[in-house]
């Protein structure tokens, strides 16, 4: 709310992220686990943003570097596990990654210039990635998700109390996208998230675009958006209590 004017309202994403960690893990990246790299890179995301909004503003090729790109990073963050797999399940884990998460930064960020589907995306993408993650046995990742969620929805609050559209860009969608995107994938890897969840919590910012007069009050357009969104994470929900409940029986 106070930032609202300056167009960094954005930064409550990674403040909802980074307050999640000091609370359930600490913020500390010594030594450079998996999971201290996400953290690590959900640092970098909102700064990287701040230059993408205010001096780059990327076009559509732009996007797609920046999403190959994160893509490229994921593996970096699980290097330390994949290498220990035998070589087929590496190259599917990593490669199942890789594209998860570069599919969901480039989906996110398309989104960057629209503040409703922005907020609602980052919102739904936290929430839905960190239930999935409990459902698929780690708590940690559980957390981290819903703390993001967290911040996106206070930055959803604003403009449905005020009624006003507050910018998002990528800012907001970089980090939302970015570590959602990992953190799914670290559940897949690190824990029983099953792979074939992650098309589906791709989806949930798409479903963030239903078709809404553009008329209609802010707040109820959020609540529509909303919704929408989380009947496609809930896909994402049962595939995963459904594959682990076949995983413990």
């Amino acid at each position: 709310m106070v930032l609202q004017r300056t167009r960094l309202s954005g930064l409550a994403v990674a403040a909802g992220f980074l307050v999640a960690v000091h609370l359930v893990s600490g913020l500390t990246f010594v030594p450079l686990t998996a999971s201290r790299k996400i953290v690590l890179l959900g640092c970098a995301a909102p700064l990287i943003g701040l230059l993408l909004d205010f001096a780059f503003k990327p076009t559509r090729a732009g996007i797609a570097v920046i999403a190959v790109v994160s893509g490229l990073a994921s593996i970096w963050v699980f290097w330390s596990v994949l290498v220990q797999k035998e070589l087929i399940e590496a190259l599917l884990l990593g490669g199942a990654a890789s594209v998860f998460v570069a599919a969901v930064t480039a989906i996110g960020l398309s989104l960057a210039r629209e503040p409703v589907c922005a907020g609602t995306a980052g919102l739904t993408l936290g929430l839905g990635t960190g239930i999935s993650a409990m459902f698929g046995a780690s708590l940690l990742y559980a957390l981290y998700g819903i703390g993001l969620g967290a911040g996106a929805g206070a930055y959803l609050l604003v403009q449905m109390v005020t009624g006003r559209k507050i910018f998002a860009g990528a800012t907001l969608m970089l980090p939302a996208a970015l570590v959602s995107g990992l953190l799914g994938a670290g559940a897949m890897v690190l824990a029983e998230l099953p792979w074939y969840a992650l098309p589906a919590l791709a989806l949930v910012p798409v479903a963030t675009l239903v078709p809404l007069p553009e008329k209609m009050p802010v707040w109820q357009q959020a609540f529509l958006r909303s919704g929408s969104a989380m009947i496609v994470a809930g896909i994402a929900f049962a595939l995963t209590w459904h594959f682990a409940g076949y995983a413990t029986s």
